[in-house]
C-alpha cells in the first residue's frame, strides 16, 4: 500500500524510527528519515538502500524542519518518533536535563507538527508519538511522561483544527527495547522490539483510528488504573516506587 508514498520520518536513525524506516522501504515508500547526526543517518541509509535517504534536521531548530521539507516534500507521511529520556523521580531530575526533554520531547513535536502541516499532501497523516506512560502518571516517570501527555493533548487539537486537510495521528506503545528504554533498571512488562512495534505501527496507521495503541495487555490495565477512582488509582500506583 505504500509503493510510490514519500514518508518523511523525524527520528529515524535508530530504535522505533529506523525499523519504521525500513518497514517502509520494503513496501515501496520512498522514505527520508531526518536527525542531528548526518553520519547515523547515512549508516541507515547505507544499510536500508536507496530507498531511504538521510536529511540532518534538529527538532529544537524549526528553520532545519523547514528547509528539510522544502528540499525532500511534500510528504504522504509525516512521522517523528524523536524523543529524550532521563528516567528519575520528578523532583530528583537533574535541571537541566529536565529542560532539555521538555523542549526535545514538547516542543520538537510541537515544531515537526508545525512544520509537517504544510508540507504533506491533502489528506496525507502527521503522525505524533505519545506513551503508554502518558495515560496515568506513574513513579519514575521524570518529566518525560508529562511530556507525552502534552503531545496526546496537541495530538487532539490539531486533529480537530487540521481535519480532513491533514488525517493527524497519535501512536500510544509500550515498552520497546531502544536506547532510551535501555536505561531503565525495572522489569518492562511485555515489552517488544522495534520491527515488532513498525510492524504494529504500519498496521493502524494503514487502518482509520485516530489513536494507534500497543500492546493491549500493557495499554488495558494501565487505562484501568486511569478510570479508576483517584485515591485507588494513586494507593495502587504508590506501590511502583523504588
Amino acid at each position: 500500500m505504500a509503493a510510490g508514498e514519500k514518508i518523511w520520518i523525524i527520528g529515524g536513525s535508530s530504535g522505533i524510527g529506523a525499523a519504521l524506516a525500513e518497514a517502509y522501504a520494503a513496501r515501496g515508500a520512498l522514505v527520508v528519515i531526518s536527525g542531528r547526526k548526518q553520519e547515523a543517518l547515512d549508516e541507515v541509509s547505507a544499510r536500508l538502500g536507496g530507498q531511504v535517504r538521510g536529511v540532518a534536521a534538529d527538532v529544537n531548530d524549526v528553520d532545519s524542519l523547514a528547509a528539510a521539507a522544502s528540499a525532500h516534500g511534500p510528504f504522504d507521511r509525516v512521522i517523528t518518533t524523536a524523543a529524550i529520556y532521563d528516567p528519575g523521580a520528578v523532583l530528583k531530575a537533574d535541571q537541566e536535563k529536565a529542560e532539555n526533554i521538555i523542549v526535545a520531547n514538547l516542543t520538537g513535536t510541537f515544531n515537526v507538527a508545525r512544520v509537517g502541516a504544510k508540507h504533506v499532501r491533502k489528506g496525507g497523516q502527521v503522525v505524533l508519538f505519545g506513551s503508554a506512560a502518558a495515560i496515568f502518571g506513574l513513579p519514575q516517570g521524570q518529566v518525560y511522561s508529562a511530556t507525552k501527555a502534552g503531545i496526546v493533548n496537541l495530538a487532539q487539537s490539531l486533529r480537530a483544527e487540521l481535519w480532513p486537510d491533514v488525517d493527524v495521528r497519535l501512536v500510544t506503545p509500550g515498552f520497546v527495547r531502544t536506547r532510551l528504554t535501555d536505561q531503565n533498571t525495572f522489569e518492562m512488562p511485555a515489552i517488544l522490539e522495534p520491527e515488532d512495534a513498525a510492524r504494529r505501527i504500519l498496521k493502524g496507521l494503514d487502518g482509520k483510528s485516530f489513536e494507534v495503541a500497543f500492546p493491549r495487555r500493557l495499554i488495558w490495565p494501565l487505562r484501568l488504573l486511569a478510570a479508576l477512582p483517584k485515591p485507588i488509582a494513586f494507593a495502587l500506583s504508590a506501590r511502583l516506587k523504588q
